[in-house]
């Protein structure tokens, strides 16, 4: 796989190192046991696979090629590069702006930017409309575009099965950067509507049986499909696509859902064939991306393992790592933090919650330190594709230093580097 030029302070002498450890050892990426940090009185488990993605890597990588080949020059990224906080600072810090929040909503007016400056397309690519608002203003919209290259897979394929005069069916978040851009090239291909989970897609599926009316449709799905929709019409053929840092199960259970609904629809029954089944729903099951599914796939095998807690690092807009909390809060007590420094003390903890959608405090979230020292504390850890490795040493070795009698992290390291 390609080396990426990144910043050395993203970078750590104890996690890099270890992921190109188990990479070398694992080449095909067929073991997803977790690697075992022992010491002593605490134990971390951490996933086979997290961090920083290709995807990613390519986009940091752009964007601070930008900043060197451009000094003196104004710099913009359309939004948030990745949905990393440190990363989306240091950028800012280095005189970067953005011109959009997240959710869309202009910051800067297109009237305040020439032909002279630079902008940056961030990693969740961009909308066909902004792209020829940038050309229109005699900007570059390619030189520093750092659109994921498995983002665009998407784009093509929707565009493939539009081309087949399939209507698209969108998995994601409707307000997602991702998302977003995705709906925007879809709908130039053919007809287009986003659903968000399995409850919004058994929804549309009674306007495919027909068991709702029609017009009901525009307004339980507003915002959510390209303009002329109709929902008698566009939805006699369908293929589903995804905003690829959704849950691949979920993604799957859609699509095999809304596959279900269409050959019952047209009476195929249980066993139809490809050939049968296919002039009805095509085939799109290449569009999830292998980082969402390594990532969550080492999650799965992570939480294989008995432990006291599981801490997941990332970007509290993160997408994938929200998914990996969500996966997480099903077996353990889960902790979704930013960085060590959400780490109050060994006993405090301020982390995410992802369903009332703010920071809470809670207390003790560490077993009692006397505890540990007849049964070892055991911590799950894996962090989301936007997280830099620096990040997650710093939760760890934090961690660690609240254990009296914590081995070295050099003899920890070197235990795992001599293991066979």
């Amino acid at each position: 796989m390609k080396s990426f030029d990144i910043p050395d302070y993203y970078r750590s002498s104890i996690i890099t190192p270890l992921k190109e450890f188990r990479r070398k050892r694992d080449k095909l990426k067929r073991d997803f046991t977790p690697t075992l940090l022992d010491f002593g009185p605490v134990r971390f488990l951490i996933a086979r696979h997290f961090g920083f993605c290709y995807g990613v890597e390519n986009a940091v990588e752009i964007a601070y090629k930008a900043i060197a080949e451009n000094a003196g020059k104004r710099i913009f990224l359309l939004s948030e590069m990745i949905h990393n906080p440190d990363v989306n600072t240091d950028l800012q810090d280095r005189g970067v702006r953005f011109i959009m929040d997240t959710k869309g909503g202009q910051l800067i007016p297109w009237s305040e930017l020439t032909s002279d400056d630079i902008v940056i397309i961030p990693a969740f690519g961009t909308t066909l409309e902004t792209q020829n608002q940038l050309a229109s203003i005699g900007l570059d919209v390619e030189k520093y575009d750092t659109t994921c290259p498995f983002v665009e897979k998407v784009w093509n394929k929707a565009g493939q099965i539009g081309q087949k005069n399939y209507t698209i069916i969108v998995h994601g978040k409707p307000n997602h950067e991702e998302t977003r851009a995705t709906f925007s090239h879809s709908k130039e291909s053919g007809p287009t509507v986003v659903v968000k989970d399995m409850e919004q897609t058994k929804r549309l599926a009674r306007y495919i049986t027909g068991e709702s009316p029609a017009e009901q449709f525009y307004t339980e799905f507003a915002g959510q499909y390209s303009n002329g929709f109709d929902p008698t019409r566009d939805l006699q053929r369908i293929g589903v696509v995804n905003q690829t840092t959704m849950l691949a199960s979920d993604t799957q259970g859609i699509a095999d859902y809304l596959k279900q609904v269409m050959s019952q629809k047209h009476n195929l029954g249980e066993t139809a064939s490809p050939d049968q089944i296919d002039p009805y729903f095509a085939n799109t099951r290449d569009t999830l991306c292998y980082a969402t599914n390594d990532n969550q796939d080492a999650t799965y095998a992570l939480l294989t393992y008995p432990a006291n807690l599981a801490i997941v690092a990332g970007g509290y807009n993160s997408s994938n790592t929200s998914h990996i909390v969500e996966l997480c809060e099903e077996k353990l007590p889960t902790y979704f933090i930013e960085s060590e420094q959400k780490i109050l003390s060994n006993k405090l903890i301020r982390h995410y919650n992802g369903h009332t959608r703010q920071e809470v405090v809670t207390e003790n979230f560490l077993p009692r330190l006397e505890e540990a020292a007849s049964e070892p504390v055991t911590i799950l850890l894996t962090c989301g594709a936007s997280c830099p490795d620096a990040t997650v040493e710093g939760i760890l070795l934090k961690l660690a230093s609240f254990f009296p009698g914590a081995r070295p992290i050099d003899d920890v390291m070197a235990s795992v580097m001599q293991s066979s």
